[in-house]
């Protein structure tokens, strides 16, 4: 089974990145979930600079007082500063599916020449409780033990409140992806893929887990700079090659400090709908597969296939889903989205835990599962419980490509192997049935 790890070596090779030397280190101590007051104010006077720039912008920040929009229960949303929502499913309708509207952020990334260039990022959690009230986002106390792996970045405060990054991406390259072929057994189809080619590459000092000078670790993903743009800001003129990497796409709007980008669907607890986006991997094979930036730096956060240590959360795609609709519960499979034009059908991952969970983090580690029977035979995947069951029936088995061949033990399962791959999936809202079909807030720029 070829390794996900040897897609674009070549691409790697002759990329237009300066070598740079490997950044050191940091050193920094793991944070407590409890900090000192001057940690706390340290923290709220960064979010408070961070809120300020948005105003600026002509964006419209978060009030935790106030708030733009009040989200009610059914809508069960997780991000509370998010502008809009659009809940939508059917494709006919809105080609790109549900979307939600951020807040959009202003600020500097380091060319590995050391020269600065104008970015523009989203903010969806923070690793202090404080910082993350105050700015509308999610408390991940997890993010935290990033610090000292070498899989997070630093970043500074300008003179103008705009934050530096030591790292940069690259949006220009375009993205690509040739399904597989079939394997001896006819098991699977389409996944692995044969080629895969990422629409965005970032630099070996750019990582989205972002270490402030308060030393809060938030999750900063970049989404569009002079190269070009996020693969999941969609054009509403449709999700073809035409509109793709368009600094002038509405969705982008620099004016309004605002950006819109597509939800992908998954399941939890037995549920559908849980929706969140995919910025970052730390692998070129699923950043094509699922629009996102290659970005090799998160590959060092700890650790694959454990939990509740480290910064990860385990979760659970599978290879080899079904591609019909069969019983109104459909598709599913990274070998559905592979096989889908334009990769526009989500592989509805499974998913353990929500952000109401104190042990969540946006970063989520990839344990693929494989099924052992007929498509015909393959339900839908909709719990880890489920999950569990279907590998101690052998229904299911870890998929023979993941880069552990043992599982390493967990309180989710120790049934699984974890891939090797990290995907940056801030999950936004789980809402009920009632809601699908319905628009909330300003989804729109």
């Amino acid at each position: 089974m070829k390794n996900l790890k040897s897609f674009l070596i070549c691409v790697l090779a002759a990329s237009m990145f300066v070598a740079c030397n490997k950044e050191e280190i940091e050193t920094t101590q793991e944070e407590t979930l409890e900090v000192s007051d001057e940690k706390k104010n340290r923290a709220l006077k960064e979010a408070k600079i961070l809120l300020k720039s948005i105003r600026k912008d002509g964006g419209i920040p978060y009030n935790s007082k106030n708030p733009a929009i009040t989200f009610n229960q059914r809508q069960n949303v997780f991000i509370p500063s998010v502008l809009g929502i659009d809940y939508r499913i059917d494709r006919s309708v809105v080609p790109a599916g549900p979307t939600v509207r951020f807040p959009m952020f202003k600020g500097l990334e380091t060319l590995p020449n050391g020269r600065k260039r104008v970015c523009y990022y989203i903010i969806t959690e923070s690793s202090n409780r404080a910082m993350a009230k105050k700015m509308g986002i999610i408390f991940s106390p997890r993010m935290a033990n990033a610090k000292g792996s070498g899989g997070a970045q630093r970043a500074r405060f300008n003179r103008n409140g705009r934050l530096v990054f030591r790292g940069s991406v690259d949006f220009s390259p375009k993205r690509s992806l040739v399904a597989g072929g079939t394997s001896s057994d006819g098991l699977l189809v389409g996944f692995p893929p044969a080629a895969a080619n990422p629409g965005a590459i970032a630099d070996n000092r750019w990582s989205s887990y972002v270490i402030l000078p308060s030393g809060t670790v938030i999750n900063a993903q970049m989404v569009a700079n002079s190269t070009g743009i996020h693969d999941r800001i969609p054009n509403p003129n449709g999700n073809g090659i035409a509109e793709q990497d368009d600094l002038n796409n509405p969705n982008l709007a620099i004016d309004k400090a605002s950006v819109v980008m597509q939800l992908l669907d998954g399941w939890h607890a037995g549920k559908p709908f849980f929706f969140h986006i995919v910025t970052d991997t730390s692998d070129p094979g699923p950043a094509a597969i699922e629009l996102g930036v290659f970005a090799p730096r998160l590959a060092n956060l700890p650790s694959f296939g454990v939990f509740p240590g480290g910064s990860l959360l385990p979760f659970s795609p599978t290879a080899n889903g079904r591609t019909t609709d069969t019983d109104g519960r459909g598709f599913q499979g990274l070998n559905t989205t592979s096989l889908s034009d334009q990769q526009v059908q989500d592989p509805t991952n499974t998913f353990p835990i929500d952000p109401s969970d104190r042990r969540y983090t946006p970063m989520w580690d990839a344990h693929i599962t494989e099924f052992t029977v007929p498509e015909s035979q393959r339900p839908i995947l909709r719990s880890f419980n489920q999950v569990n069951n279907l590998l101690d029936r052998g229904i299911l088995i870890p998929f023979r490509g993941n880069a552990n061949s043992t599982p390493l033990a967990n309180s989710l399962s120790d049934k699984l192997t974890a891939t090797g791959a990290i995907i940056n999936c801030p999950v936004v809202t789980q809402p009920r049935r009632s809601v699908i079909g319905t628009q909330i807030g300003e989804p729109r720029n």
